[in-house]
C-alpha cells in the first residue's frame, strides 16, 4: 500500500450505489439528475449526446443560475459512519464544472428521516416548493461543516480528480454537498469507518464477521492493481471482475510452474490482504467467490487470524484459521473444517501466486466483549 497524503481513500466507501447511497433531495437537476454523483462507474463522455434540455452530461448539472442562492443535494449514507474524506471527479466538466463546493454532515433521527420529501429525479426540473418546505425542516445549512468552501478545479484529464480529507470524528447519516454558486460535478465519493448499530440480541444468528456493513475494514494489502481488496466484503454478489480483488501478475513467477502432490501449483511468493473484524468473534464457515474471475483466479487460498484489537496490523502473530485450499474459476467455494476459530479480530487472506476473487465472508458468531458497555 503506498503511502499518500490523502490514506483516506483506503478506507471503505460510503455513498456509492452500491454502497448503499442515496440522493435525497437537490434544488435542480435541469442538465443532469444528482444519483450521477453516486454511479459506480467512471464517468464518460458522449460527444454528440444531447437532451431536449441541453448537453448530456454523466454527473450532477444543474442550469446556470439566475436566481438568489445556491445549489446544494442531500446524500444519505449507506449506513452510520465515520467519514474521513471525500474524492471529488468533476470528470468532462470543462466550461461548465462547479468553481467551489462545501459539505456538511449531520446525524438524524428516525422521526427526521421519515419527513423527507419524495425524490423526483428527472431532467430539466427543480425541487418543488412544496419538497423546499419539507427539507427546510433539517435545517440543514446549519449542519456541521465537514468540507468548507472550497475550489474544485474543472475537468480536464489532469485536474478533474481532487480529494479532500476530514477531520472530523462524529458519526453521521447524511451529508449536504453544496455547489457555489451552480455548475456540475460528475462523481463524488466518500471515505471512512462504518460503525455499526446492532444490539446484541440481534446476534441470536450467525453475522459475516468481516462484512462492510458489520463494520469490518481492510487495513492493509500487498496489491491492488485492478481492484481493491475492500471490495471482498461489499454487500451482495460482485458485479463483474472490477468489483472484486484483483492483483498484478507476480514478476517471481517460476518459468516452469510445478505441482505438488496435492494439486496445490508451487510458486514461491503471493499476494494478502489484512482485514479488521467488525466485531471479535468465532468463525465456523468461510466463503472465498471467485465470480467472474475465469482466466486469472488464484490457484490457492489461505486464512489467518489473530487477536489483537488492540494491535496495529504490522505486529500481528497469525494463526492459520483455513489450511490452503484449491481454487477453482467463476465458483462459490465454502469451508467448514475450520483449523482454528477463534475468537478473532484480525484475518489476514492469502491468494497464490496472484490474480482475483470477488467476494468473501467470515460467518461466526460475536462475542459478548463486544458489547460489555452496552
Amino acid at each position: 500500500m503506498s503511502a499518500n497524503k490523502f490514506k483516506f481513500s483506503e478506507l471503505t466507501e460510503l455513498i456509492s450505489e452500491s454502497n448503499g447511497g442515496k440522493i435525497i433531495f437537490a434544488t435542480d437537476d435541469w442538465f443532469a439528475v444528482a444519483e450521477n454523483l453516486l454511479k459506480d462507474e467512471e464517468p464518460v463522455w458522449q460527444e454528440e449526446a444531447y437532451t431536449e434540455f441541453g448537453k448530456w452530461m454523466d454527473g450532477w448539472e444543474t442550469r446556470r443560475r439566475r436566481s438568489a442562492g445556491h445549489d446544494w443535494a442531500i446524500i444519505a449514507l449507506g449506513h452510520r459512519s465515520i467519514v474521513k474524506g471525500f474524492y471529488v471527479d468533476t470528470g468532462y466538466f470543462t466550461g461548465n464544472h462547479a468553481p467551489r463546493f462545501s459539505i456538511q454532515a449531520a446525524r438524524l433521527a428516525e422521526n427526521e428521516i421519515s419527513s423527507f420529501p419524495i425524490r423526483n429525479s428527472q431532467l430539466g426540473t427543480a425541487a418543488s416548493m412544496e419538497a423546499r418546505m419539507q427539507i427546510s425542516r433539517l435545517k440543514s445549512e446549519n449542519w456541521t461543516t465537514i468540507v468548507p468552501q472550497t475550489e474544485l478545479q474543472p475537468g480536464y484529464e489532469a485536474t478533474r480528480r481532487q480529494n479532500f480529507n476530514s477531520t472530523s470524528t462524529e458519526q453521521w447519516t447524511h451529508l449536504r454537498l453544496n455547489l457555489f454558486p451552480d455548475g456540475g460535478i460528475a462523481r463524488l465519493r466518500a471515505y471512512g469507518l462504518i460503525i455499526p448499530q446492532f444490539k446484541p440480541r440481534e446476534f441470536a444468528v450467525r453475522i459475516d464477521l468481516v462484512a462492510q456493513q458489520n463494520g469490518g475494514v481492510c487495513e492493509e494489502y500487498s496489491n491492488a492493481h485492478y481492484g481493491h481488496p475492500r471490495n471482498l466484503i461489499k454487500s451482495g454478489n460482485s458485479s463483474s471482475m472490477k468489483d472484486g480483488w484483483e492483483t498484478a501478475r507476480r514478476l517471481d513467477r517460476p518459468p516452469i510452474i510445478q505441482i505438488d502432490d496435492s494439486g496445490i501449483l508451487q510458486f514461491s511468493g503471493s499476494e494478502w490482504a489484512i482485514f479488521r473484524l467488525g466485531y471479535v468473534g468465532t468463525v465456523d464457515t468461510i466463503e472465498v467467490d471467485t465470480a467472474h474471475f475465469r482466466g486469472n483466479f488464484p490457484d490457492s487460498v489461505k486464512v489467518e487470524g489473530t487477536l489483537a484489537p488492540d494491535v496495529t496490523s504490522k505486529s500481528l502473530n497469525w494463526k492459520t484459521i483455513l489450511p490452503t485450499q484449491k481454487l477453482s474459476p467463476n465458483r462459490l467455494h465454502v469451508y467448514t473444517s475450520i483449523t482454528w476459530p477463534g475468537p478473532v479480530s484480525h484475518i489476514r487472506i492469502i491468494i497464490s501466486p496472484d490474480g482475483g476473487i470477488s467476494r468473501f465472508r467470515f460467518w461466526g458468531h460475536p462475542e459478548n466483549e463486544n458489547f460489555k458497555d452496552n
